[in-house]
Protein backbone atom coordinates (compact mmCIF):
# COMPACT_ATOMS: atom_id res chain seq x y z
CA UNK A 1 0.00 0.00 0.00
CA UNK A 2 1.15 3.17 -1.01
CA UNK A 3 -0.63 6.95 0.45
CA UNK A 4 -0.52 9.30 -1.04
CA UNK A 5 0.38 12.53 1.92
CA UNK A 6 -2.02 15.45 1.09
CA UNK A 7 -5.23 15.05 3.31
CA UNK A 8 -4.04 11.79 5.01
CA UNK A 9 -4.07 11.76 8.80
CA UNK A 10 -0.69 10.95 9.96
CA UNK A 11 -0.20 10.16 13.97
CA UNK A 12 3.03 10.81 15.56
CA UNK A 13 4.56 10.09 18.91
CA UNK A 14 7.44 11.81 20.16
CA UNK A 15 6.45 14.84 18.55
CA UNK A 16 6.99 17.86 21.00
CA UNK A 17 10.82 17.83 19.88
CA UNK A 18 13.48 16.52 17.50
CA UNK A 19 13.18 14.23 14.78
CA UNK A 20 9.20 13.75 15.86
CA UNK A 21 8.84 17.74 15.45
CA UNK A 22 10.80 17.65 12.12
CA UNK A 23 7.96 15.06 10.86
CA UNK A 24 5.28 16.93 11.94
CA UNK A 25 6.21 19.88 10.14
CA UNK A 26 7.32 18.01 6.85
CA UNK A 27 4.14 15.75 6.97
CA UNK A 28 1.47 19.40 7.33
CA UNK A 29 3.70 21.35 4.77
CA UNK A 30 3.10 18.21 2.17
CA UNK A 31 -0.67 18.70 3.08
CA UNK A 32 -1.36 15.99 5.78
CA UNK A 33 -3.13 16.83 8.95
CA UNK A 34 -1.38 15.50 11.89
CA UNK A 35 -2.40 14.33 15.30
CA UNK A 36 0.59 15.15 17.86
CA UNK A 37 1.46 12.96 21.12
CA UNK A 38 3.57 13.38 23.44
CA UNK A 39 4.07 13.65 27.23
CA UNK A 40 4.23 17.66 27.42
CA UNK A 41 1.52 19.56 26.16
CA UNK A 42 2.74 22.72 26.07
CA UNK A 43 5.00 21.93 23.15
CA UNK A 44 2.46 20.16 21.48
CA UNK A 45 -0.41 23.02 21.37
CA UNK A 46 2.79 25.25 20.02
CA UNK A 47 3.49 22.77 17.09
CA UNK A 48 -1.15 22.41 16.65
CA UNK A 49 -0.37 26.48 15.73
CA UNK A 50 2.09 26.03 13.42
CA UNK A 51 1.12 23.18 11.54
CA UNK A 52 -2.21 25.46 11.54
CA UNK A 53 -0.39 28.29 10.49
CA UNK A 54 0.28 26.00 6.97
CA UNK A 55 -2.82 25.33 6.08
CA UNK A 56 -3.43 22.23 7.90
CA UNK A 57 -5.57 20.83 10.79
CA UNK A 58 -3.59 19.55 14.04
CA UNK A 59 -4.60 17.85 17.28
CA UNK A 60 -2.18 17.78 20.55
CA UNK A 61 -2.96 14.62 22.15
CA UNK A 62 -0.70 14.33 25.22
CA UNK A 63 -0.01 10.85 26.65
CA UNK A 64 2.75 8.60 28.00
CA UNK A 65 3.45 5.95 25.53
CA UNK A 66 3.85 3.35 28.02
CA UNK A 67 0.62 3.67 28.92
CA UNK A 68 -1.44 0.91 27.09
CA UNK A 69 -4.88 2.57 27.83
CA UNK A 70 -3.56 6.03 26.74
CA UNK A 71 -2.16 5.12 23.72
CA UNK A 72 -5.12 3.34 22.55
CA UNK A 73 -6.97 6.44 23.90
CA UNK A 74 -4.53 8.52 21.26
CA UNK A 75 -5.62 6.48 18.37
CA UNK A 76 -9.39 6.99 19.29
CA UNK A 77 -9.13 10.35 19.78
CA UNK A 78 -7.40 10.11 16.30
CA UNK A 79 -10.04 8.41 14.54
CA UNK A 80 -12.77 10.01 16.32
CA UNK A 81 -11.56 13.47 15.02
CA UNK A 82 -10.40 12.77 11.36
CA UNK A 83 -12.74 9.37 10.66
CA UNK A 84 -9.57 7.72 9.67
CA UNK A 85 -5.88 6.80 10.40
CA UNK A 86 -3.51 6.65 7.84
CA UNK A 87 -0.34 6.60 8.96
CA UNK A 88 1.02 5.98 12.38
CA UNK A 89 4.58 6.92 13.08
CA UNK A 90 6.55 5.48 16.20
CA UNK A 91 8.90 7.96 17.26
CA UNK A 92 8.76 8.45 21.18
CA UNK A 93 11.75 7.23 22.80
CA UNK A 94 13.90 7.93 25.57
CA UNK A 95 18.43 7.43 25.67
CA UNK A 96 20.58 6.42 28.51
CA UNK A 97 24.78 6.67 28.03
CA UNK A 98 26.72 4.59 30.62
CA UNK A 99 28.38 1.40 31.29
CA UNK A 100 26.18 -1.16 31.95
CA UNK A 101 27.02 -1.75 35.56
CA UNK A 102 26.52 2.08 36.32
CA UNK A 103 23.30 2.14 34.62
CA UNK A 104 20.55 1.70 37.35
CA UNK A 105 18.32 -1.43 37.11
CA UNK A 106 15.01 0.78 37.14
CA UNK A 107 16.41 2.96 34.19
CA UNK A 108 17.08 0.39 32.10
CA UNK A 109 13.70 -1.23 32.75
CA UNK A 110 12.19 2.01 32.27
CA UNK A 111 13.87 2.54 28.96
CA UNK A 112 13.13 -0.80 27.61
CA UNK A 113 9.64 0.20 28.59
CA UNK A 114 9.32 2.78 26.64
CA UNK A 115 11.34 2.01 23.73
CA UNK A 116 9.77 -1.45 22.92
CA UNK A 117 6.39 -1.65 24.44
CA UNK A 118 5.82 2.16 23.21
CA UNK A 119 6.16 0.96 19.89
CA UNK A 120 4.08 -2.00 20.74
CA UNK A 121 1.37 -0.06 22.25
CA UNK A 122 1.23 1.98 19.20
CA UNK A 123 0.98 -0.97 16.46
CA UNK A 124 -1.65 -2.54 19.16
CA UNK A 125 -3.64 0.72 19.34
CA UNK A 126 -3.46 1.35 15.64
CA UNK A 127 -4.08 -2.36 13.80
CA UNK A 128 -7.69 -2.43 14.33
CA UNK A 129 -8.06 0.89 12.17
CA UNK A 130 -5.96 -0.11 9.61
CA UNK A 131 -7.85 -3.95 9.55
CA UNK A 132 -11.00 -1.75 9.24
CA UNK A 133 -10.07 0.65 6.59
CA UNK A 134 -8.13 -2.10 4.97
CA UNK A 135 -5.00 -0.73 5.19
CA UNK A 136 -2.12 1.68 6.59
CA UNK A 137 1.19 2.35 6.85
CA UNK A 138 2.96 1.66 10.02
CA UNK A 139 6.86 3.39 10.66
CA UNK A 140 9.08 2.71 13.28
CA UNK A 141 11.74 5.09 14.13
CA UNK A 142 13.99 3.05 15.29
CA UNK A 143 18.54 3.79 14.48
CA UNK A 144 21.28 2.46 13.16
CA UNK A 145 21.77 1.06 16.63
CA UNK A 146 19.13 -1.28 15.41
CA UNK A 147 22.10 -2.93 13.69
CA UNK A 148 25.20 -2.43 15.69
CA UNK A 149 25.99 -0.84 18.84
CA UNK A 150 28.49 1.20 20.43
CA UNK A 151 29.75 1.37 24.19
CA UNK A 152 28.13 3.04 27.03
CA UNK A 153 24.82 2.42 24.94
CA UNK A 154 23.74 -0.72 25.84
CA UNK A 155 20.01 -0.13 26.83
CA UNK A 156 19.25 2.02 24.11
CA UNK A 157 21.35 -0.33 21.42
CA UNK A 158 19.17 -3.73 23.53
CA UNK A 159 15.69 -1.22 23.14
CA UNK A 160 16.42 -0.79 19.60
CA UNK A 161 17.28 -4.35 18.42
CA UNK A 162 14.23 -5.56 19.74
CA UNK A 163 11.90 -2.98 18.62
CA UNK A 164 13.60 -3.71 14.56
CA UNK A 165 13.27 -8.12 15.52
CA UNK A 166 10.04 -7.40 16.32
CA UNK A 167 8.79 -5.31 13.09
CA UNK A 168 9.94 -7.95 11.56
CA UNK A 169 7.88 -10.44 12.45
CA UNK A 170 4.75 -8.23 12.37
CA UNK A 171 5.67 -7.20 9.00
CA UNK A 172 5.17 -11.04 7.79
CA UNK A 173 2.02 -11.14 10.35
CA UNK A 174 0.16 -8.59 8.57
CA UNK A 175 1.61 -9.03 5.05
CA UNK A 176 -1.79 -10.05 3.52
CA UNK A 177 -3.37 -7.30 5.46
CA UNK A 178 -2.01 -4.05 3.03
CA UNK A 179 -0.74 -2.85 5.80
CA UNK A 180 2.90 -1.62 5.54
CA UNK A 181 5.38 -1.72 7.98
CA UNK A 182 8.64 0.40 7.73
CA UNK A 183 11.75 0.87 9.52
CA UNK A 184 13.78 4.16 9.62
CA UNK A 185 17.46 3.99 11.03
CA UNK A 186 18.94 7.57 11.64
CA UNK A 187 22.69 7.91 11.86
CA UNK A 188 23.85 10.57 15.15
CA UNK A 189 21.19 12.96 14.38
CA UNK A 190 21.53 17.35 16.24
CA UNK A 191 18.20 17.02 18.13
CA UNK A 192 17.55 17.73 21.72
CA UNK A 193 18.30 13.92 22.54
CA UNK A 194 21.39 14.62 23.87
CA UNK A 195 20.40 17.33 26.26
CA UNK A 196 17.59 14.79 27.49
CA UNK A 197 19.20 11.66 27.67
CA UNK A 198 19.86 9.86 31.06
CA UNK A 199 23.60 10.07 31.83
CA UNK A 200 25.70 7.37 33.64
CA UNK A 201 29.30 8.23 32.33
CA UNK A 202 30.42 10.74 34.51
CA UNK A 203 30.77 13.21 31.65
CA UNK A 204 28.96 15.52 29.50
CA UNK A 205 27.73 13.60 26.21
CA UNK A 206 27.58 14.74 22.73
CA UNK A 207 26.91 13.19 19.43
CA UNK A 208 29.74 11.42 17.21
CA UNK A 209 30.97 13.39 14.09
CA UNK A 210 28.78 13.85 11.49
CA UNK A 211 25.97 14.48 12.93
CA UNK A 212 22.82 14.80 10.69
CA UNK A 213 20.15 17.26 10.44
CA UNK A 214 16.99 15.83 11.75
CA UNK A 215 14.80 17.37 8.97
CA UNK A 216 16.93 15.23 6.74
CA UNK A 217 14.93 12.03 9.08
CA UNK A 218 11.91 13.80 8.83
CA UNK A 219 11.86 14.06 5.24
CA UNK A 220 12.98 10.11 4.56
CA UNK A 221 10.36 9.29 6.90
CA UNK A 222 7.35 11.15 4.90
CA UNK A 223 8.48 9.47 1.96
CA UNK A 224 8.20 6.07 2.89
CA UNK A 225 4.39 7.33 3.08
CA UNK A 226 4.17 7.14 -0.33
CA UNK A 227 6.70 5.08 -1.23
CA UNK A 228 6.97 2.50 1.52
CA UNK A 229 10.20 0.48 2.13
CA UNK A 230 10.96 -2.28 4.67
CA UNK A 231 14.18 -0.44 6.20
CA UNK A 232 16.28 3.14 4.79
CA UNK A 233 19.36 4.38 6.70
CA UNK A 234 19.43 7.80 7.30
CA UNK A 235 23.29 9.00 7.15
CA UNK A 236 26.17 7.77 5.19
CA UNK A 237 28.62 7.19 8.64
CA UNK A 238 25.69 4.71 9.30
CA UNK A 239 25.52 3.03 6.09
CA UNK A 240 29.42 2.61 6.69
CA UNK A 241 29.28 1.53 10.46
CA UNK A 242 26.81 -1.23 9.22
CA UNK A 243 29.01 -2.65 6.36
CA UNK A 244 32.15 -2.29 8.36
CA UNK A 245 30.13 -4.22 11.08
CA UNK A 246 28.86 -6.98 8.85
CA UNK A 247 32.58 -7.14 7.08
CA UNK A 248 34.93 -6.72 9.97
CA UNK A 249 32.91 -7.39 13.19
CA UNK A 250 36.18 -7.14 15.33
CA UNK A 251 37.43 -3.70 13.28
CA UNK A 252 34.70 -2.27 14.26
CA UNK A 253 34.73 -3.27 17.91
CA UNK A 254 38.05 -1.94 18.32
CA UNK A 255 37.17 1.39 16.01
CA UNK A 256 33.63 2.20 17.34
CA UNK A 257 35.31 2.33 20.87
CA UNK A 258 37.96 4.32 20.20
CA UNK A 259 35.73 6.82 18.30
CA UNK A 260 33.82 6.86 20.86
CA UNK A 261 35.93 7.45 24.02
CA UNK A 262 37.68 10.02 21.16
CA UNK A 263 34.77 12.36 20.03
CA UNK A 264 31.44 10.83 22.46
CA UNK A 265 32.08 13.42 24.95
CA UNK A 266 32.80 16.88 25.59
CA UNK A 267 35.50 17.99 28.66
CA UNK A 268 34.28 18.03 31.77
CA UNK A 269 32.36 16.37 34.50
CA UNK A 270 28.94 15.22 34.61
CA UNK A 271 26.46 14.40 37.63
CA UNK A 272 24.54 11.01 37.44
CA UNK A 273 21.35 12.07 35.75
CA UNK A 274 18.04 9.76 34.84
CA UNK A 275 17.30 12.79 32.07
CA UNK A 276 14.36 12.32 30.91
CA UNK A 277 13.79 8.35 31.58
CA UNK A 278 11.15 9.06 34.32
CA UNK A 279 9.45 12.21 33.65
CA UNK A 280 10.12 14.94 30.43
CA UNK A 281 12.53 17.39 30.99
CA UNK A 282 11.17 21.28 30.52
CA UNK A 283 14.21 22.57 28.02
CA UNK A 284 14.79 21.23 24.79
CA UNK A 285 11.49 21.35 22.96
CA UNK A 286 13.02 22.65 19.17
CA UNK A 287 14.07 20.35 16.18
CA UNK A 288 17.93 20.90 16.56
CA UNK A 289 19.61 20.41 19.97
CA UNK A 290 22.70 23.24 18.66
CA UNK A 291 25.22 20.50 18.24
CA UNK A 292 26.29 21.79 15.03
CA UNK A 293 26.07 25.34 15.98
CA UNK A 294 28.09 24.75 18.68
CA UNK A 295 31.10 22.53 17.06
CA UNK A 296 29.66 19.12 17.78
CA UNK A 297 31.12 17.70 14.88
CA UNK A 298 34.48 18.78 15.73
CA UNK A 299 36.79 15.72 17.13
CA UNK A 300 37.21 15.88 20.85
CA UNK A 301 40.43 16.13 23.00
CA UNK A 302 41.83 12.81 24.84
CA UNK A 303 41.93 13.54 29.03
CA UNK A 304 45.24 14.46 28.10
CA UNK A 305 44.81 17.28 25.85
CA UNK A 306 46.24 15.53 22.62
CA UNK A 307 44.08 15.88 19.55
CA UNK A 308 42.53 12.61 18.85
CA UNK A 309 42.48 13.34 14.90
CA UNK A 310 45.44 11.01 13.69
CA UNK A 311 44.00 7.62 15.62
CA UNK A 312 40.52 8.10 14.23
CA UNK A 313 41.88 8.82 10.72
CA UNK A 314 44.07 5.90 10.76
CA UNK A 315 41.22 3.08 12.25
CA UNK A 316 39.07 4.76 9.28
CA UNK A 317 42.16 3.94 6.94
CA UNK A 318 42.13 0.11 8.44
CA UNK A 319 38.44 0.30 7.83
CA UNK A 320 38.48 1.38 4.32
CA UNK A 321 39.24 -2.08 2.77
CA UNK A 322 37.17 -4.32 3.87
CA UNK A 323 34.20 -1.94 4.16
CA UNK A 324 35.03 -1.10 0.08
CA UNK A 325 34.67 -4.34 -0.44
CA UNK A 326 31.58 -5.36 1.43
CA UNK A 327 30.11 -2.35 0.08
CA UNK A 328 29.07 -3.58 -3.02
CA UNK A 329 27.90 -7.21 -1.61
CA UNK A 330 25.87 -5.37 1.12
CA UNK A 331 24.50 -2.58 -1.25
CA UNK A 332 21.27 -4.10 -2.56
CA UNK A 333 20.36 -5.45 1.05
CA UNK A 334 20.81 -2.19 2.60
CA UNK A 335 18.67 -0.40 0.62
CA UNK A 336 14.97 -0.47 1.39
CA UNK A 337 12.45 -2.96 -0.25
CA UNK A 338 8.53 -2.74 -0.68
Amino acid sequence: MSQKLRDSVVVITGASSGIGRATALEAARQGANVVLAARREAPLQELVGVCQSLGRQALAVPVDVTDAGAVEDLARRAAEHFGRIDVWINNAAVSILGRFEDTPLEAYRRLIDTNLFGYVHGARAVLPYFRRQGGGILINNISIFGLVAAPYWSAYASSKHAVRGWSESLRQEVRDLNVKVCNVMPSAIDTPLWQHAGNYTGRPVKPLNPTYDAENVARTIIACVERPRREVIVGRSGRMQIAMHAIAPRLYDWMVTRQTEADGFRPGTAPHSPGNVFAPLLEGAEVSGGWKEQGAGKPALQPSGKPTGRRIAGAVAMAAIPTLLGWFWLRPRLAGRT
